[in-house]
Order: structure tokens, then C-alpha cells, then sequence
């Protein structure tokens, strides 16, 4: 019987200055839960030329640069419930308090000390955001946490995060080479809305009904994210829930 295949999860890592290689290995790191969406935008610098108010008719543009590539993503975090080893740091084998996963997040975007040959310059580090074949290589030039539930000890439980990366220039797609495994089908196949509900009996989890039905190919963690569910050991009777959700939705802005 073919093992089910494993859900692939977003991931950061670092770039040297050169956005060549990747660096400190120990920076690395995944993605609680995958993002519903990633938001990509272009966009070219022009101007009009000087003493162009004085022609009449249609006013002729010039481009002044390279132009900019963005990706706009959020990121969820909870350590409300149990998490998977597999998807810790090993610095943090018992997380309880969520900033603890989000200071990884926060770390690309602080300012390092004076590259060399350069002094008094502090630029973050480059990073690479990686999920499955998408690829996109930039700079954190933004970066907000909200902190949405808080336990008795007053220590954050559940947090989201937007971030932005740049490039200042039009970049062309790139693609990180995956390893598919002969046989299995790409999550994403389906188009939304075609795929069946499934109705959550009385007292079950969504922990339960995931283990239940392997081949979704996706952990728990990722199928309460795309269904907005909040509470997995809390369902309503008769919930109707996608457990093959779309994997990953990528909107492309010109």
C-alpha cells in the first residue's frame, strides 16, 4: 500500500547578500499552519517628463527604474492545542507562548550590523520564502503581529502575522524544484466548491476526522486553517467541512 504522501509546508530561510546562497541553516523555519493565499504584484516606475505640462495631447512617460516585486502573505500561529514535534525549532521543545514561534518570523525583518565594506549601513537579512514549487527571494520591508488570545498568566496564545517581501525589480518566476512522488496527484487539482463535504458527527474532532480520511494528504493543522476553524475538539453537529482543500492559491497582481 503506497505511504500517504506528506503535506508540504511553507518555509523561510536566508539568503546571503547576493540572494544566491542559502545561510544559517539555524534561522530556517516552518510554517505552523500554510497560508489560505499569497499575493504577488508588480509594478514599474515611470514619471512624466520635465515641462511635459506645456504639450497638448496624450502626456509621454518615461520608466526611471527597474520597477518592484512584492509577495504579501499571513501567517498563523496557536499553541492552543498539541503540535506536532516534526513542525517545532529544537531550541523549543515546549512552546507556551506563541511569540516564541513568531520571534523566528520577526528575526527577518531586524536590521543586522554593518555588512562588510559597508559601515554604518544596517539592512535585514535577505530571505527566501519557499512552499512547495513557488519561490520568491526578497526583503522583509514589513511586518505586523497581531496577538489575539491571551491565557490566565496573561502569555499570548494565538497569533497572526502579515508580512511583506520586495524586490526592486520585476522579477521572473521562479520555480523550487520538488520531488513528486510517481502515482500521486498535485493538491490543488480540484477547482474550490468541487470538492464533498464532509458532515462532523456528534463529538467528534477535527483531529479525528483527519486521521480518518488519509488521503487528504494534509495534516489537521492545515485543514482547520483553510476552513476557519477555530476550535478542532469543538465541532457542531452537522458542521459540513472540506478535508481536501486547495493546497495553495497564488494571486498574481500586474
Amino acid at each position: 500500500m503506497p505511504d500517504t504522501p506528506q503535506l508540504a509546508k511553507a518555509e523561510i530561510r536566508q539568503l546571503d547578500a547576493d540572494f544566491k546562497n542559502e545561510i544559517n541553516p539555524d534561522k530556517w523555519t516552518k510554517v505552523q499552519f500554510n497560508p489560505d493565499s499569497l499575493k504577488v504584484s508588480f509594478a514599474n516606475q515611470i514619471a512624466a517628463p520635465a515641462g511635459g505640462g506645456d504639450q497638448n495631447g496624450p502626456q509621454a512617460r518615461q520608466f526611471v527604474g527597474a520597477g518592484t516585486t512584492k509577495l504579501a502573505v499571513v501567517l498563523y500561529f496557536d499553541v492552543t492545542q498539541e503540535i506536532p514535534q516534526a513542525t517545532l525549532p529544537q531550541d523549543l521543545p515546549d512552546v507556551d507562548d506563541v511569540r516564541k514561534l513568531t520571534q523566528r518570523i520577526a528575526y527577518y525583518i531586524t536590521p543586522a550590523g554593518d555588512p562588510p565594506n559597508k559601515p554604518k549601513k544596517y539592512v535585514p537579512p535577505a530571505v527566501r520564502f519557499l512552499w512547495g514549487s513557488f519561490q520568491f527571494d526578497g526583503i522583509m520591508d514589513s511586518l505586523e503581529e497581531s496577538l489575539e488570545m491571551f491565557s490566565f498568566e496573561g502569555k499570548p496564545l494565538r497569533a497572526s502575522v502579515s508580512m511583506g517581501l520586495s524586490q526592486q525589480r520585476i522579477t521572473e518566476f521562479k520555480f523550487n524544484q520538488t520531488n513528486d512522488a510517481p502515482g500521486v496527484t498535485r493538491r490543488g487539482g480540484n477547482a474550490p466548491g468541487t470538492s464533498p463535504m464532509t458532515e462532523a458527527p456528534s463529538g467528534s474532532t477535527l483531529q479525528g476526522l483527519s486521521a480518518a480520511n488519509p488521503t487528504s494528504g494534509m495534516d489537521w493543522q492545515s485543514i482547520a486553517s483553510a476552513n476557519g476553524i477555530e476550535n478542532p475538539r469543538l465541532l457542531q453537529p452537522g458542521q459540513l467541512i472540506d478535508l481536501n482543500p486547495p493546497s495553495i492559491k497564488v494571486d498574481v497582481t500586474l
